[in-house]
């Protein structure tokens, strides 16, 4: 059996005692890929029921303890929190004394880069972002899912191979990401991903409506498709009623919509009006059909959400 792909050994770094601070979906599945690679999980921070349920899952006879006393057994410290709790958590750590010269310590916010750790830094800490470009279920999935993973990475440059090693050892991708262009690149991930889940459970809620009784089975073809055709050929896979011009159709959609739910009448014109852009910016919606697939859009807009009662 070929071993082409196995790191050397020699090239690992040490190995190293993990700590997690929040034992939220992310924190478990990223220690626990950790602790495949050889690293050993010695302690993680969790306050709520479902926190501990994880760590207990993931983690098992990993000590539950405050956040202080994870920096205090770790090498390596995972700070895996909500984004607007990282900052003041960070600050805090490090103006109680918490944080140790030359601790590694890695935040997974998609939205921070390394500078959120300044104040750890100055208290003499090895900083690191890395943002598994993934989404998590606080189940053992996760750690499977990791297998190719693209990891958002920011850390100084004297730093970049040692953040670029953790990433390869859970099994992820290291893809490099500027410090000011964090935000931009989560905005990306969010506009792609969580917009995803909401689009699909407003689709599949409709369908029920319609009366199919096994949604997921008839989108999961289509959806599968789709999702395939986009990655490969960008806006070339555009299809459907917008993208061929059909007014009327859309018209008609709208007019479901507005009668069975409303609340997805404002998402569905939003997303025909970018998608009429792209598709035209393409020359796969013809002008001449355009104008009145716009004013369709433009009127679906201008009706009240209870169809023009009021």
């Amino acid at each position: 059996m070929s071993t082409s792909q196995q790191p050397d050994p020699r090239d690992r770094p040490a190995r190293l005692t993990v700590g997690v601070v929040g034992a939220g979906r992310v924190g478990p599945a990223l220690a626990a890929s950790l602790q495949l690679a050889g690293h050993r999980p010695v302690a993680v921070s969790a306050v709520s029921d479902a926190s501990r349920r994880r760590a207990a899952l993931l983690l098992p006879d990993v000590p539950v303890v405050p956040p202080a006393e994870v920096l205090e057994r770790a090498d390596l410290v995972l700070l895996t929190v909500p984004d607007d709790t990282l900052p003041g958590l960070v600050t805090g750590l490090a103006e109680t004394g918490a944080v140790r010269p030359g601790q590694l310590l890695a935040h997974t916010s998609g939205r921070y880069g390394a500078k959120v750790l300044d104040p750890a830094l100055r208290a003499g800490a090895l900083p690191l972002a890395l943002h598994p470009a993934m989404t998590f279920t606080g189940t053992p999935v996760d750690v499977q899912r990791l297998a190719g993973c693209s990891f958002g990475v920011t850390a100084p440059d004297e730093l970049r191979l040692a953040a670029e090693a953790l990433v390869i050892e859970m099994g992820g991708e290291p893809e490099w990401i500027a410090e000011a262009a964090r935000p931009l690149y989560h905005a990306a991930l969010a506009l792609g991903a969580n917009h995803l889940v909401t689009l699909v459970a407003q689709s599949m809620e409709l369908l029920r409506t319609a009366g199919v009784a096994a949604p997921d089975r008839m989108l999961g073809p289509l959806l599968g498709a789709a999702l395939d055709n986009a990655l490969r050929s960008g806006d070339a896979a555009l299809t459907g009623p917008v993208a061929r011009g059909d007014a009327g159709t859309v018209a008609a959609h709208i007019a479901e919509l507005r009668a069975h739910a409303p609340q997805t009448v404002a998402g569905y014109l939003a997303m025909a009006r970018a998608t009429a852009d792209r598709a035209l910016a393409q020359g796969l919606l013809k002008p001449e059909l355009a104008e009145d697939l716009l004013g369709v859009l433009a009127d679906g807009a201008a009706l009240p959400e209870n169809g023009g009662d009021r």
